[in-house]
């Protein structure tokens, strides 16, 4: 029987039992792809990352996948939580690397930034430049979160779908309370996403009471079968280019998103605009560790 050894982190956070919980399963070698299925859908989280590292590539590498059978990709929480683990159990995973510092996450190069904050690793992922695709109709939207047209209505922006390694939907709610009112409705909102050719909605809003955080923001995915994220790199990153492009924000400066708020699992992530691409950063901290059965 191959054991493999695992580990749950809260990640976007510096604090144990907040965050977003990830698992990371540690593979000498890949998996089969119903391994990875099962094994993500036993620990439950929105996400469960499988690392290694190859001598070949000369790097970690990363693979994860959803409850729902879907592999995901991107400068996410995922990834976030597989790097600070690495870090935090003391890895030279950037020994080959002749001082750079770069993950790859499901074949692609991720390049970092590791600092260090309230002693823990801190981790910048790089994204790409982000692209404005196009918008879509918020009464659309509206009907499939339980809120009105009216709900959607924060200074004249509209729901945009934009990419950076992954493609979302930004979507502006007036205020906190209407955002704490929204509930998904799974299958309209696949409906929309199949479409118009994205997979996530980042419900966000700049009318709040949280003091330090240029939005609050919640994450709804059905169509990869995450129900609602505590803490979603791959979005924020995208709401960061898109508040950039309205110039509601400044490049190259450092903003803080808040999310996770109506799980009771504040996660705190740190974005910055830059020429090459969109830097995400957070620390995440080590839960739990174990031992899994194949």
């Amino acid at each position: 029987m191959k054991k493999l050894n695992y580990y749950v982190l809260d990640v976007f956070t510096d604090q144990k039992y907040k965050g977003n919980p990830l698992s990371v399963v540690w593979c000498d070698e890949e998996l089969d792809i119903q391994q990875y299925y099962d094994i993500a859908r036993e620990f439950g989280y929105s996400e469960t990352s499988f690392v290694h590292y190859s001598s070949t590539d000369k790097a970690f590498k990363v693979r994860s996948f959803t409850p729902g059978n879907f592999e995901v990709a991107g400068a996410g929480h995922n990834l976030l939580g597989a790097v600070c683990l690495a870090l935090l159990k003391d890895m030279d995973i950037f020994r080959e690397q002749q001082g750079e510092q770069w993950v790859i996450m499901k074949d692609e190069k991720i390049p970092l930034v590791i600092t260090e904050e309230a002693g823990l690793p801190f981790v910048a992922m790089q994204q790409q430049i982000a692209t404005i695709v196009k918008t879509i109709p918020a009464k659309l939207i509206a009907g499939a979160i339980g809120l009105n047209r009216e709900d959607l209505i924060l200074f004249n922006w509209k729901p945009t779908i934009v990419k950076t390694e992954v493609t979302h939907v930004m979507v502006p709610v007036k205020d906190s309370d209407a955002l704490n009112r929204a509930v998904s409705n799974k299958s309209l909102l696949k409906q929309v996403s199949e479409q118009y050719g994205f997979e996530g909605y980042y419900l966000y809003t700049t009318n709040h009471q949280h003091a330090g955080y240029i939005a609050e923001a919640r994450f709804f995915n059905p169509y990869m079968g995450i129900d609602e994220d505590a803490a979603t790199g791959t979005a924020a990153g995208p709401l960061a280019g898109y508040l950039s492009h309205v110039n509601y924000i400044n490049r190259t400066q450092n903003y803080r998103i808040l999310q996770g708020v109506q799980l009771n699992q504040p996660s705190s992530i740190l974005v910055k605009v830059m020429p090459k691409g969109i830097l995400v950063s957070g620390s995440a901290v080590i839960t739990m560790e174990g031992v899994l059965y194949l």
